[in-house]
């Protein structure tokens, strides 16, 4: 059977990839085309993304993608992080170089804001948990510190939209990335205007906002010549990646709010899937989020710390001359002692710490806590903490929903990591379901085959990625011992609360 091939360019926090999704009508799967590292820059005392390489890359993935594929590929689209943003001037200059958003600049802007736009008004016209490193609070801190810069700005795109002005000269942003800025009103499904003027940022700057698998635009002439590559169809995915992985989730339950997801990296983001956002005084309470998804459905979620707490701890290992890849690192934590401590995976101390190990050790002591004694302790340590944080996020979201959770669905990279999806399972008290790793790119595509009208609606993207991918089932285990870990962790995380 014929295949038709999707581009997915798909940028991660540590790396990206241009990846080939091949649709035979039934079943979907990928081809990996070109890979390549990202990360942040140090620009003096600041953290930058290094945009200009990265599209350098996208254009090295386009052409291996055409010698391989040619006149197969369809469309291509882009996914990455939230957040984060270009400025463009009205001659199409970027102005600066686009920061990263762990860079300093925005500590302090919270209580900023909250003097100017009560933070219950806040949360109302955005309905988006509250973290500094959320594009509002990166626009007010440009705002005090480099006002005349922003003031030339003529459109603000978030990352995705700006590679898709690479690719195709489009200037909007896409729905389910919009939401993630705390710029964006989740009823209006508009920008907040008024609140962003209470905070005295400019709003001609922010574009028409459209959704989830619009047509952009074809491929600009230079860039297809350049490639090798017929004029595509540009396509807007959901273009905030945890929105695609989202929609590569294969549950049979589209339309339910009894099962939960967590979408597995550097981040941990869990949640659910609801019909409109959820912008109660508990939500606000529990700092939760509303992040848009496919067919206008939110993500009610809440974003932890995730695994980018081991990816830091293996990097100082590796600085001290030890070398560990992720496998082995999950050995020596199997091996260690269970619930000698734990860690609140989000307290500030871990965001950009120098060294990961000191800050969690430093943060045990300071707790009460015996701090771990040896690297397996310590990677079980933010393994055993992270499960734990994720039982009191689902408490939280059964709460909201009204719902109990029957499955939790994990997918993303983070789904290799067996020893943590067994102790979510313990945790939890759930079955957890794993696959597939791939979700991001899954997503990615399998909304450009809907577009193409491959594909009819997001249940049978869903039922696509079912028959095309291996998951793997994990049941409870030790739920006593979990349970009594749980009302320790519980305790902890209350008594630590700042």
């Amino acid at each position: 059977m014929a295949e038709s091939c999707y581009l997915a360019i798909d940028l991660g926090a540590e790396s990206g990839r241009l990846m080939a999704g091949l649709f035979n009508g039934q079943t979907i799967r990928l081809e990996e085309i070109h890979r390549f590292s990202n990360g942040p820059v140090h620009v003096a005392e600041t953290l930058r993304w290094d945009v200009i390489r990265l599209w350098s890359e996208i254009q090295i993935g386009l052409a291996k993608a055409a010698s391989r594929f040619g006149q197969s590929i369809v469309s291509v689209g882009v996914d990455t992080w939230g957040v984060d943003y270009v400025l463009l001037s009205k001659t199409g200059e970027i102005l600066g170089q686009p920061y990263h958003y762990r860079d300093v600049r925005t500590s302090g802007m919270l209580d900023y804001a909250f003097s100017r736009a009560p933070r219950s008004e806040i949360f109302a016209q955005t309905g988006l948990q509250f973290m500094e490193i959320n594009s509002l609070y990166q626009l007010v801190a440009m705002q005090r510190t480099n006002g005349p810069l922003l003031a030339l700005a003529d459109k603000f795109l978030m990352m995705p939209d700006f590679f898709h002005w690479l690719l195709c000269g489009s200037k909007v942003v896409e729905f389910t990335n919009a939401t993630t800025s705390q710029c964006f009103h989740p009823v209006e499904r508009n920008w907040s205007y008024d609140m962003l003027r209470r905070l005295e940022l400019p709003t001609d700057m922010f574009p028409e906002v459209v959704p989830p698998g619009t047509k952009l635009g074809r491929l600009r002439e230079s860039v297809a010549r350049r490639a090798g590559l017929p004029r595509l169809d540009v396509v807007a995915p959901a273009t905030h990646d945890t929105g695609a992985a989202i929609a590569a989730v294969p549950t049979d339950h589209t339309g339910s709010a009894n099962w939960a997801y967590i979408s597995s990296g550097t981040w941990s983001l869990m949640g659910l899937e609801v019909q409109h956002a959820v912008l109660s005084q508990r939500a606000l309470e529990l700092n939760v989020t509303n992040e848009g998804g496919i067919d206008g459905t939110y993500r009610l979620l809440k974003n932890i710390m995730g695994l980018w707490l081991v990816q830091q701890c293996r990097r100082s290992f590796e600085r001290g001359g030890a070398s560990y890849d992720y496998g082995l690192l999950t050995q020596i934590a199997r091996d260690a002692h269970a619930f000698r401590c734990f860690v609140d995976p989000d307290a500030r101390e871990f965001l950009a710490p120098e060294d990961m190990p000191s800050a969690i050790c430093s943060w045990a002591q300071a707790s009460g806590q015996e701090a771990p004694d040896s690297e397996g302790q310590i990677i079980r340590c933010c393994l055993e903490s992270l499960a734990l944080k994720y039982r009191q996020v689902l408490n939280w979201l059964e709460e909201l929903s009204g719902e109990r959770v029957e499955v939790i669905h994990i997918v993303g990279g983070g789904t290799q990591n067996e020893l943590l999806n067994q102790f979510t399972a313990n945790a939890c008290g759930r079955p957890v379901v794993t696959g597939p790793i791939e979700a991001t790119a899954l997503g990615n595509v399998l909304v450009q085959a809907r577009t193409a009208g491959e594909i009819g609606s997001l249940a049978e993207i869903r039922s696509v990625v079912r028959a095309s991918s291996a998951v793997k089932r994990y049941e409870p285990q030790d739920t006593f011992a979990w349970d009594d870990a749980y009302g320790r962790f519980r305790d902890l995380l209350q008594r630590t609360k700042s």
